[in-house]
């Protein structure tokens, strides 16, 4: 099933982990350059498929946008945030609501966030909404030590969650 998702999707890898496909990117842009908030014009908004699968997971990194994440089908995903406070957040998407789990859930732009499979099963598919429009220029992944200096109240998490 895996396989044929990623097929029919024509999803690529991610550098954070998963695989992910844009699917929308607005035309018309905005240009926050004279803000200093982006280096380049952005556009109005951005949309991709987003496949986790259960061995794997998107590691630590952060985004100049907000990210609106929706649930479509597999596993339901943890996604954790660390705010710039260093207060940890952990919310579950998915489509059980009388367990807590939420359809849609919106990740502030500026928190680290991080997340994996539950349930050791072998996928979660969502979609994520970024507006403005998602810039690779935007991205930042950090070092396991950037993040452990920085909160090193939260080290299980970010030694499980980041890569190197």
């Amino acid at each position: 099933m895996i396989e044929d998702l990623i097929a029919r999707y024509d999803l690529k890898p991610h550098p954070e982990g998963g695989f992910y496909a844009e699917t929308y990117r607005a035309e018309a842009t905005i240009d926050f350059t004279n803000e200093g908030a982006f280096p380049s014009n952005r556009s109005y908004g951005t949309a991709i498929y987003f496949l986790l699968i259960s061995d794997s997971f998107s590691a630590f990194h952060k985004i100049k946008s907000d990210e609106i994440w929706h649930f479509y089908a597999g596993s339901p995903i943890e996604i954790i945030e660390i705010t710039p406070a260093g207060d940890c957040i952990k919310t579950v998407l998915g489509q059980d609501y009388n367990k807590g789990q939420v359809f849609q859930y919106t990740v502030l732009a500026g928190n680290w966030f991080a997340s994996r499979v539950l349930n050791n099963q072998p996928f979660g598919l969502v979609g994520c909404t970024v507006a403005p429009g998602f810039s690779f220029e935007d991205f930042e992944m950090p070092t396991r030590a950037k993040l452990l200096d920085s909160f090193p109240q939260h080290n299980n998490i970010i030694v499980e969650l980041t890569r190197f």
